[in-house]
């Protein structure tokens, strides 16, 4: 049987529902869009679908999704060995690397990435990034750079020295990475986006729906209780009636996660990907070691902190980048500073008090972008605070200046702070630095974020460059930063900020 074709999603013409819970949903394919007599109602939710008509997703459009993306990715591998071996042979010259040992490379990339599952890694993943994948490309390169200059020895066309071995390894692992970035959004572009069923609370869609909807190439169908999912037909009936792609099956309790295995066969003999939520992950992070004791699975948990030759390394990271965003940084404070002098009247930099490590206070230093006594007029705008939890956010702050809200949608603002940080008082990465009166809310083992060195950005910098994080949320992102810590995370957070920055998103 051929695969039915999409119809081109209708208009509802409201505008965009204000909730994922809202909105409306026409199924595709086989089944209601084509067959009068199954037909359902455009405000129908998924919940709604049981028991109506039976349907059997078709998996073909997801094998072809799936090949678009391996084709891709393994076309991208080859383009960027090609263009590191032309260049590297074009500047090094074919005496001194010989041809045949640079082509035997290329069959080596790919090898070693169908080796390590970089060709099918994205099949199992919501968000597809290349990021994840630098360090195994980083290895392949040098792997790849090895064969090559141990063949022209043996070979006794050429010596390829330090330097050359070098720019070729740098070559690969940057080629490779560009190329793959490039390949991942041709492929997502010949796609459908991936439509996602949520089996869980309508609150675990919703936060879903937030960080995913729009930047990964998903479209979320909606959210059913785990509870009226009771047989495998309830599902099979689910995927097909909404053309589904995807199930995220997310457990509330113990009782809920028992029953995964069951939904997940389900959900596979329905012929659909499944991705699990565990629970587990939220209190003891995502490094976790498995550890089979004769047949009986254990997770092995990181304890919470830094050990101390981890802090070393995180305050030698924290200088590095420091001194050199600094000497960048220079020229554009001092002219920064003329500006905000021009504009508005009051000191250039803001001081303000700040909860450090282990509770230690310090002096956070920024570029003014508030008019002189801005925390003064807080009370007045009281009614203005559109968060709770003690902190106090205004979307159209009055007391921004003019400088100040371009300051603020470029975080030029915040390039003081590396005073900061080269003080030892903060670090590049790390939790938000929070004020006394915001500090005094967190209780309990929430305060053990105060084990880690506040940072410039973190993760709730780049979360919440989209939308407003609550303060619940933005210590629960704290404690699975310092669970999960490793320079390597560091160093993509840092990476995506940067990328945040340059599309001028305000925080």
């Amino acid at each position: 049987m051929g695969t039915p074709a999409r119809a081109k999603k209708p208009d509802s013409g409201h505008g965009g529902a204000p909730t994922a819970l809202r909105r409306r949903f026409r199924p595709r394919g086989v089944g209601p869009a084509t067959d009068p007599s199954l037909r359902v109602e455009r405000r129908q939710r998924p919940r709604d679908v049981l028991g109506d008509y039976p349907q059997q997703a078709v998996p073909r459009r997801l094998l072809e999704r799936e090949r678009n993306y391996r084709r891709s990715l393994f076309a991208a591998d080859l383009v960027a060995g090609l263009l590191a071996l032309v260049l590297s042979l074009a500047v090094l010259g074919a005496d001194t690397m010989s041809a045949p040992a640079a082509l035997f490379a290329l069959p080596l990339l790919a090898g070693l990435s169908k080796l390590h599952g970089l060709y099918d890694r994205d099949d199992l993943l919501v968000r597809k990034t290349t990021i994840e994948e630098v360090p195994k490309l980083f290895q392949h390169a040098v792997l790849a750079t090895l064969v090559i200059v141990i063949a022209d020895g043996h070979l006794g066309i050429g010596e390829v020295g330090d330097r050359q071995a070098l720019a070729l390894c740098g070559l690969l692992v940057s080629l490779t990475t560009v190329c793959r970035m490039l390949a991942r959004r041709v492929a997502g572009g010949m796609s459908q986006p991936e439509r996602i069923l949520v089996l869980g609370s309508a609150e675990a869609e919703r936060n879903l729906h937030e960080r995913a909807a729009g930047r990964v190439g998903a479209e979320f169908v909606g959210a059913v209780p785990l509870e009226r999912v009771g047989s495998h037909e309830d599902l099979r009936r689910l995927v097909g009636a909404f053309d589904v792609d995807r199930v995220i099956i997310v457990p509330s309790d113990l009782a809920a996660a028992t029953d995964t295995p069951e939904l997940i066969r389900a959900a596979k003999a329905a012929g659909v990907r499944v991705s699990v939520l565990p629970g587990v992950l939220d209190v003891v992070g995502s490094q976790v070691e498995f550890d089979d004791v004769f047949g009986v699975t254990l997770l092995g948990v990181r304890r919470f902190g830094l050990t101390r030759s981890s802090r070393a390394v995180k305050r030698g990271f924290d200088i590095t980048v420091a001194v050199l965003a600094g000497l960048v940084a220079l020229p554009v404070v001092a002219l920064a500073a003329i500006v905000i002098k021009l504009d508005s009247p009051g000191p250039v930099f803001f001081r303000q008090e700040r909860i450090g490590f282990r509770g230690r206070r310090f002096r956070m230093v920024k570029l003014r972008t508030m008019v002189d006594g801005a925390d003064a007029m807080k009370g007045e705008l009281a009614a203005q605070n559109e968060v709770a939890d003690g902190m106090f956010k205004i979307a159209e702050d009055p007391r921004v200046t003019r400088v100040g809200r371009l300051l603020r949608k470029t975080h030029l603002d915040e390039l003081p702070q590396l005073y900061n940080v080269l003080r030892g008082q903060m670090s590049v990465v790390g939790p938000r630095p929070l004020i006394r009166n915001e500090d005094e809310r967190i209780t309990g083992l929430d305060r053990r974020r105060l084990e880690l060195t506040p940072g410039m950005t973190g993760p709730w910098q780049i979360l919440g460059s989209h939308r407003r994080i609550p303060m619940g949320e933005m210590l629960k992102l704290d404690y699975l930063y310092a669970a999960n810590w490793s320079l390597w995370n560091d160093l993509k957070i840092l990476l995506r900020t940067a990328a945040i920055v340059l599309r001028r998103h305000g925080v």
